[in-house]
């Protein structure tokens, strides 16, 4: 959280269209970007729930032929990324069309890179390391957590390593996101508790981060505003639309915030912990984000503070130790009401597993923008603490 509104900034996000029935229009921004011929990025669940359908009626519509790309893991491995790739310049594709969570369209992200760059895919590890552009990229989100479709990241699970790596460039920003919130009524409640965890942890670092703005500020807090309110009604409700296109707004907000401010130690452990036991990126936030908010809390106190108030607390009249108590509780018990209960115990992390954990914490970029300089030995105990 920045306290300058005269400092300058840039703001960076693609053009998206946000409302029922979005994903139908595919074909034409297809169209309007030349495509010759599209390849369809994706996942077999979306498949198999039907929410491809629209999009290849849009594209049929517009007579643009296309292939299919779906084998692409939970976290998306390097090799799926090239695997893509070389289909991609196999089948003459000339533009992308990532359908799905943030997997889909992280995958998306990487053989789009990869086919304009001639590299492989992890050479792109860290920030600005990406020259040329990539082609085209329509995004449609069927989760409302990663944001993946209006970000400059794209996070793939090195295989050699075991860790994720995070790329982060303004080459990585589709072209335009189609946010249609009726794809979210397909989602399985551990999911979507998950992925609005993940949003929510997106909104809650990006205003801590040093990198933040006036701008991302405003996105930040409205988002957790939503996230709280309505991620437990459309859990209630999954088939409520309108619940579930203010959890879809509350991650379209989050992203904005986090493309922009960029992120903090959150991400950069739950990438090292995902990478290495292959868990979902929703829940290693989870488990991480009220720890990491203890470690920061000294030096961001004021900050946490009107998240706080941004969750609906009541901290007047308190002092300084029940607000902070009070809201570090708050984290814990809103996910566990979620349903999302494990700690990293409970999925297998052991003590021995946390100085290797610790390091490739410590070598994520994410990390560069946390409120609060972390050690190794800092993120080691942080693990501890969420064993």
């Amino acid at each position: 959280m920045t306290l300058s509104i005269l400092e300058l900034r840039k703001f960076v996000v693609p053009e998206f269209i946000f409302g029922m029935g979005a994903m139908a229009l595919a074909g034409q921004y297809a169209e309007n970007f030349g495509a010759r011929k599209v390849m369809i990025v994706t996942d077999p669940r979306i498949i198999e729930c039907g929410w491809l359908d629209p999009v290849v009626s849009s594209l049929e519509k517009h007579s643009l032929p296309y292939v299919v790309f779906q084998d692409v893991h939970v976290n998306p491995r390097d090799y799926d990324v090239m695997a893509g790739a070389l289909m991609y310049r196999d089948c003459g594709c000339n533009l992308l069309l990532a359908v799905g969570g943030g997997s889909p369209i992280d995958c998306a992200k990487g053989i789009g890179i990869v086919s304009s760059n001639q590299r492989h895919i992890n050479e792109f590890e860290g920030v600005d390391q990406v020259f040329s552009p990539m082609p085209p990229l329509i995004c449609i989100p069927t989760t409302s957590g990663s944001a993946a479709d209006v970000s400059q990241f794209a996070i793939i699970a090195d295989s050699t390593r075991k860790t994720k790596i995070a790329i982060v460039s303004k080459a990585l920003v589709p072209d335009v996101a189609l946010i249609d919130p009726a794809t979210l009524t397909t989602m399985p409640s551990y999911l979507t508790a998950c992925t609005g965890i993940d949003a929510l942890s997106h909104a809650i670092e990006a205003f801590a981060s040093t990198a933040s703005s006036p701008i991302t500020d405003l996105h930040a807090l409205k988002a957790v505003d939503l996230l709280i309110n309505y991620l437990p009604l459309a859990l209630q409700y999954p088939e409520n639309t309108e619940y579930r296109s203010y959890t879809m707004l509350g991650s379209l907000s989050a992203g904005m915030a986090f493309s922009n401010a960029i992120l903090g130690a959150v991400h950069a452990m739950a990438h090292s912990l995902g990478g290495m036991f292959d868990l979902s990126h929703g829940e290693c936030n989870a488990i991480l984000l009220k720890h990491v908010m203890a470690f920061n809390f000294p030096v961001f106190r004021e900050g946490y503070e009107k998240i706080g108030g941004a969750m609906g607390l009541k901290l007047d009249g308190l002092t300084e130790y029940e607000r902070e108590s009070l809201i570090l509780s708050s984290i814990d018990l809103f996910r566990e009401n979620l349903g999302v209960t494990r700690t990293l115990k409970h999925i297998g992390v052991t003590e021995a597993d946390i100085p290797l954990l610790a390091q490739g914490a410590y070598q994520d970029p994410c990390l560069a923008t946390n409120p609060r300089k972390a050690t190794i030995k800092d993120i080691e105990e942080i693990f501890r603490h969420a064993l």
